[in-house]
C-alpha cells in the first residue's frame, strides 16, 4: 500500500524539530523547547513561542528542551511536543494514522530508539520507521549512499555531532559525540561569565556564535570584528555590556571543536584502508547547523589532511533525506 498524502517526516534534533508532509514539502522548523506549567505539569507553549519564553517566565512557568545530547531525557514531554507537531502538520483531525519517519544518532542505543518509537506511537503514529541521521544527511546531501565507495559524514547538530563512514547504502563505522553548536553556545556562556563577569543567555549565546565564531585563528590580512554584548554584570547585578572580539571567540571555541577532531580522527582509525582512500579523493561531507562555524573546513583539513565539503542546505541535510527515504519506500511499494 502507498503512503498516505499525510505521512511525515521527522528531523528531532535536540535544539531544533523540523517536520515534513508528504505532499506539501517542509512544513515547520521549530526549537525544540516546551513551556510547562509546573503547578499542573501542562505544556502551555511549544516550538518558538516557548523558545521565547527561556530566561522570561514565572516561577511556575518552565522552558524545557526534552532532549539532551540527541537523546529523549523526557519521554512524555517529547510526547507531547511529538504530538503537537503532527497536529500541526496534518490537523487534529485525520481519517489515517500517518506513517512516521523519524532520525536518531548514529549510536544510539536499541533502548534509546524504541524511546523514540514509543513516543511517536504515543503521539498518534500508525508505524515509525527509524534512520540514522549520518545516512539521512547523506541521501539529503545527494550522496549515493548504494555504491561501494566510501563517504563520510560529519553531520553537528545542537546536542550531537554524528561521525560516519557510508558504503553499499549503510553505516561502515561511525563516532556519535556529545558535542556541538550548543556546547559552542555554553563555552560562550562561560567564558563571558568568568572573564568579563556578565551573564548572558542562550539566545545571545547563539547571536555570538553567529557574528563572531571561528574555528580558525585570524590572519595577518583579516579586519577583526567586535561586537557589543549586553546582559547581567556578576558583580553588581546590574545590566552590563562588554566588547567581545572575534579571535576571542576562536580561543573559547577551541575545546569543543578540538573535541569535534577527535571524533573524526576516531572514525579514520575505524575505517577500512580502501574506503580511507576513497574519503581521501571525496573529500569529508559537512551537514548540520553546527557545521556553518566560520573556517570549520578549513580546521579540519588543516589537522586530518582532508578536502571538506560543506553541503549546499546543511541545516536542511537531514531533513531532505528523510523527504528522500519515504519517496524510496513509495517506488518500493509500487513495485512489489
Amino acid at each position: 500500500m502507498i503512503f498516505s498524502s499525510n505521512d511525515i517526516g521527522i528531523d528531532l534534533g535536540t535544539s531544533t524539530v523540523l517536520v515534513y508532509v508528504k505532499g506539501k514539502g517542509i512544513i515547520a522548523r521549530e526549537p525544540s523547547v516546551v513551556a510547562i506549567n509546573t503547578v499542573d505539569n501542562v505544556p502551555i507553549a511549544f516550538g518558538e513561542q516557548a523558545r521565547k519564553m527561556i530566561g522570561r517566565t514565572p516561577d511556575n512557568i518552565k522552558a524545557i528542551r526534552p532532549l539532551k545530547h540527541g537523546v529523549i531525557s523526557n519521554i512524555t514531554i517529547t510526547e507531547r511536543m511529538l504530538k503537537h507537531f503532527m497536529q500541526e502538520a496534518i490537523g487534529k483531525v485525520s481519517l489515517r494514522k500517518p506513517r512516521i519517519v523519524i532520525c536518531v544518532p548514529a549510536m544510539c542505543t536499541e533502548i534509546e530508539k524504541k524511546a523514540v518509537e514509543d513516543a511517536a506511537y504515543s503521539a498518534g503514529a500508525r508505524t515509525v520507521e527509524v534512520i540514522e541521521e549520518p545516512l539521512a544527511a547523506a541521501l539529503g546531501a545527494d550522496i549515493d549512499i548504494e555504491r561501494p565507495e566510501g563517504s563520510m559524514i560529519v553531520d553537528i547538530g545542537g546536542g550531537t555531532t554524528d561521525i560516519a563512514v557510508i558504503a553499499l547504502g549503510g553505516i561502515v563505522c561511525a563516532n556519535s559525540i556529545k558535542v556541538a553548536g550548543d556546547d559552542f553556545d555554553q563555552a560562550i556562556i562561560e567564558y563571558l561569565k568568568n572573564q568579563h563577569h556578565l551573564l548572558v543567555g542562550d539566545r545571545t549565546a547563539e547571536q555570538i556564535k553567529i557574528q563572531l565564531g571561528r574555528a580558525m585563528p585570524l590572519k595577518d590580512n583579516d579586519k577583526p570584528i567586535t561586537m557589543a554584548v549586553k546582559g547581567r554584570s556578576t558583580q553588581n547585578g546590574y545590566p552590563g555590556e562588554k566588547l567581545i572580539g572575534d579571535d576571542d571567540i576562536y580561543f573559547v571555541l577551541k575545546e569543543p571543536v578540538g573535541e569535534i577532531l577527535k571524533g573524526i580522527k576516531k572514525v579514520f582509525e575505524l575505517t577500512p584502508p580502501e574506503l580511507a582512500a576513497d574519503i581521501f579523493d571525496k573529500g569529508i561531507y559537512l551537514t548540520g547547523g553546527g557545521s556553518q562555524l566560520y573556517g570549520l573546513d578549513a580546521a579540519i583539513k588543516e589537522e586530518i589532511g582532508v578536502e571538506c565539503l560543506r553541503v549546499d542546505d546543511p541545516m536542511r541535510a537531514v531533513i531532505l533525506g528523510i523527504q528522500k527515504r519515504i519517496m524510496m519506500f513509495d517506488r518500493q511499494e509500487e513495485s512489489d
